[in-house]
């Protein structure tokens, strides 16, 4: 019989210091072909930018400089839940150890845009831009692919119940845990990485200006569809 808890002082007796190199984090990227929709000029295009990022919530504290693209997830609320945030709860950081990985987290949560779309016609499509890059993920950890909290995996990859890791990130944000490594429930395999604080997250500038690429994504009822711009990579998801 599985146990249906785990104990409650493992986030302090089983936490590491613990590293993901190049970990893989995919942004949607439509909003700059929105802005320039409403205006007529790139000055006017410049100025509108800047009155939207002064409107924007501001950055999460860090104890050194990052990149815009670390500190955006920690400066929203999102209503809907992620798998280690409850609705209406700072953004985290979420990255993957593969690319694809990647990719089957984005081509998911598209997948479920257009399943929650009422208005959508059933043989439509959402076609979106997309930003992937790559930093590195280091501090206090607790890995949930390894013991004992591999025990618990049946809670860690549930497809749609995250109450059981809403309470273990509360648990570890109590316990000055920065991040959690957990097995992907889209990409079996392949670890991802859930970072509760942008202090945990490393990449200069130039590193992550280099490593980024921009991506189409279609997304219908049935599947997603992603193909890098100038590149051959692809990616197609179906359920």
């Amino acid at each position: 019989m599985r146990a249906q808890t785990w104990n409650p002082d493992w986030p302090t007796a089983h936490c590491v210091n613990l590293g993901m190199k190049g970990a893989w984090r995919g942004v949607e990227t439509q909003y700059i072909a929105a802005s320039m929709k409403l205006v007529d000029t790139l000055e006017e295009q410049d100025l509108l930018e800047r009155l939207l990022e002064a409107s924007k919530p501001p950055t999460a504290p860090s104890t050194v400089h990052k990149h815009y693209l670390l500190l955006s997830p920690f400066r929203y609320f999102p209503q809907h839940s992620s798998r280690f945030r409850p609705g209406q709860q700072s953004g985290l950081w979420y990255g993957a150890s593969t690319l694809e990985g990647a990719c089957s987290e984005i081509a998911y949560w598209r997948m479920r845009f257009i399943a929650d779309s009422a208005g959508l016609a059933k043989d439509g499509a959402v076609v979106t831009e997309h930003t992937f890059y790559q930093a590195s993920v280091s501090g206090r950890a607790i890995n949930l692919m390894e013991p004992p909290w591999v025990e618990f995996a049946h809670l860690w990859k549930h497809p749609s119940d995250y109450s059981a890791t809403h309470k273990l990130a509360e648990a570890a944000a109590n316990a000055a845990i920065q991040w959690i490594q957990y097995e992907s429930a889209r990409a079996p395999c392949c670890a991802l990485a859930a970072v509760l604080t942008p202090d945990a997250l490393i990449a200069d500038d130039a590193e992550l200006e280099q490593s980024r690429q921009e991506w189409i994504c279609k997304a219908t009822h049935d599947a997603v569809m992603m193909k890098r711009k100038n590149g051959a990579e692809q990616f197609e998801w179906r359920e």
